[in-house]
């Protein structure tokens, strides 16, 4: 903000504060007032008398409150508006109808006050409908000016920070948030009328269990011990299966320690639920039944829109990971008849291994490459490899591969289910195994095995089909909705007055080693026709199960976005880029990583330290434009 307009709005503070003590010295102290009668509101109003002629009376008299949210004075009379909680309604306000001292009193009020006002209901020779004041009162002083303009990617952060002037400058997001509490109202209603019980469990769990999620981790004093925030409810809840209580479901706030994006939020509602003597394609059918029944009840169709997308709630498919893969990659898992096969074919399609290079892993690493961005209408993509998914039960048919689906929309993952696995030597294996993977890879993480969930199994699981749905997800989608930050009231943000920038390390210069330099000439010619230039972010995201790439899109200049792949996740968090100016290289050909084109390379800074490689990106000053050319 420029330094007049922070001049500016500190005299306007100031103007306000003046008039509120004035206010107090003549007795007339707002915050004083408890509480007004308020018999109507604007959106019943206009319903009420939608067919009230212009320049008729209504004959009705009506009190309202609200905010005043804008102000006309034209001599002994004005026009304002008022918006209270159903929307915006003009008031038309006379100096012979309230008195001198009262209109006078009007005349001084500001925007962003609230007021409460008695009045007669008519319509004006304009056709506006609108309320004659007969008396009104200021019931709070308004000390913050209201903006003048509360949109544009400039002003995206601060809404964010203050949802609540957004929600007073932007009646548009509060439906956002009032479809929100529709759609749970909608899922608790589906839920209960289908018999299941909804429940509570713990939010602080004892330990952390060997999922690839990381948790939040806190300590209680009074039993000194450390604990974690959850990252799931699942095994709470299928504990309850154990204890009889054949249909459970939870709508709770999950934790992770991730990182974030337009899509992830560290906390996040989601449902689990879990239905006893049902498997994973009754899990499906559930799933078809609640979206096409939330179409209906929040937006009126099951064609709805989403961006530049129409998505079909009547139309969804159904493939297994295999034949999706073979059909977007072609690809055929059956080709490979060992791990080498896939790790060779990875190579071959650059597609990045995961952190243990088996079949099953390798065949998600392809989807995630090649597949999941061209699932825009609803997709079911069901039997998923037994090494990613160790609560699920195994297919009797084909063991390597499990009774496990999620669910894409709009390239994006909603949820996931299972024919969940009640064989208590299996699921101990399994987790003993999962255990076993994270602490080869992290020697000092605190992950444990779950041993009370194994004891409940060993007293009998009935067949359960379980299913996680993403609400937040749900939510963005059913509203058009493009981040998540969109669908949370309050989302998490830095706050302000802290620094992005990381605190400077010490570093030891005795354990840094650089590479020597390019001993042979490079043709100048050639090298000059390397185009340089300044990049700012956009955006920036994780790509998803790959724990190096972060995807950039980036202003070059040329007023079309810019994608470029990075490996330099170990070394940032997405979040920490956006709105930097970087530098990079803008006429290499595209490459595909996984499954993804990368157009560029962004310059990073390497070496060295202590035996680690250490990558430092370029980031250059601000002041810079995008698409500047560095000579």
């Amino acid at each position: 903000m420029a330094e007049e307009q922070v001049i500016d709005l500190t005299e306007q503070y100031l103007i306000r504060k003046d008039k509120l003590a004035r206010l107090k010295e003549e007795g007339h102290d707002p915050y004083t007032i408890t509480k007004f009668t308020q018999d109507a509101f604007s959106a019943d109003i206009a319903e009420e008398f939608k067919d009230l002629p212009a320049e008729a009376e209504s004959g009705k008299t009506v009190s309202l409150a609200g905010r005043l949210m804008t102000k006309r004075i034209m001599g002994k009379a004005s026009f304002a508006h008022l918006r209270d909680d159903k929307g915006d309604i003009q008031i038309y306000v006379r100096r012979d109808e309230l008195g001198d001292e009262a209109y006078a009193a009007f005349k001084k009020l500001d925007l962003g006050d609230i007021i409460g006002l008695t009045g007669e209901v008519f319509r004006t020779k304009t056709g506006e409908l609108s309320v004659r004041a007969h008396e009104l009162t200021l019931l709070s002083k308004g000390l913050r000016p209201l903006p003048d303009k509360w949109h544009g990617l400039t002003d995206t952060e601060l809404r964010y920070r203050q949802r609540y002037v957004d929600l007073i400058m932007n009646p548009e997001v509060k439906e956002t948030f009032i479809k929100r509490t529709k759609i749970m109202n909608g899922i608790r209603s589906f839920m209960n009328e289908r018999g299941y019980l909804e429940v509570e469990t713990p939010i602080l769990t004892p330990f952390e269990i060997g999922a690839a999620a990381r948790p939040f981790t806190t300590h209680h004093n009074t039993l000194d011990m450390d604990m974690v925030l959850r990252i799931e409810t699942e095994l709470y809840l299928k504990r309850l299966i154990v204890g009889g209580i054949d249909r459970v479901y939870e709508i709770g706030r999950i934790f992770r320690n991730e990182g974030m994006d337009p899509r992830h939020n560290p906390e996040f509602t989601s449902i689990e639920l879990y239905q006893a003597y049902a498997d994973f394609h009754d899990m499906m059918d559930l799933v078809e039944d609640l979206f096409k029944r939330l179409a209906d009840e929040v937006c009126g169709t099951r064609k709805i829109p989403y961006g530049d997308k129409e998505i079909d709630f009547d139309n969804w498919s159904r493939l297994t990971m295999k034949e999706a893969v073979k059909k977007y990659s072609g690809v055929d898992f059956d080709d490979w008849k060992s791990d080498e096969d896939a790790i060779a074919c990875a190579a071959e399609h650059h597609v990045e291994l995961p952190e243990v290079p088996s079949r099953g892993a390798i065949l998600a690493e392809f989807f995630d490459a090649y597949v999941e961005d061209k699932l825009v209408q609803p997709t079911f993509i069901y039997d998923y490899p037994v090494e990613i998914s160790p609560l699920a039960k195994r297919k009797p048919d084909d063991p390597e591969f499990t009774e496990r689906f999620e669910f894409f929309i709009n390239c994006m993952e909603f949820g996931n289910a299972f024919s969940e696995l009640n064989d208590p030597i299996d699921q101990r294996g399994r987790f003993e195994r999962q255990v076993a993977e994270r602490k080869a890879l992290e020697p000092d993480c605190k992950a444990q095995v779950d041993y009370d969930f194994i004891n409940a199994l060993e007293y009998g699981m009935p067949p359960t089909g379980g299913l996680g749905i993403g609400v937040d997800r749900l939510v963005m989608l059913l509203t058009n909705s493009q981040s998540i930050r969109d669908v949370l009231l309050f989302p998490t943000m830095r706050p302000e007055g802290v620094s992005e920038k990381k605190a400077p390390e010490k570093i030891d210069l005795s354990k840094v080693r650089i590479e020597p330099l390019f001993s042979e000439y490079v043709d100048f010619e050639t090298f000059s026709k390397c185009d340089f230039r300044a990049v700012k972010v956009k955006s920036c995201e994780a790509v998803k199960k790959s724990e190096k790439l972060l995807k950039f899109v980036l202003d070059d200049g040329t007023g079309e976005d810019r994608v470029i792949l990075s490996g330099i996740h170990k070394f940032y968090e997405p979040d920490e880029l956006i709105g930097k100016t970087l530098i990079a290289i803008v006429n290499l050909p595209p490459r595909k990583m996984m499954g993804m084109e990368s157009n560029g390379m962004l310059l990073s800074a390497v070496n060295e330290y202590d035996g680690e490689e250490m990558l430092n990106l370029l980031i250059a000053d601000d002041r810079i434009p995008a698409g500047a050319k560095l000579n």
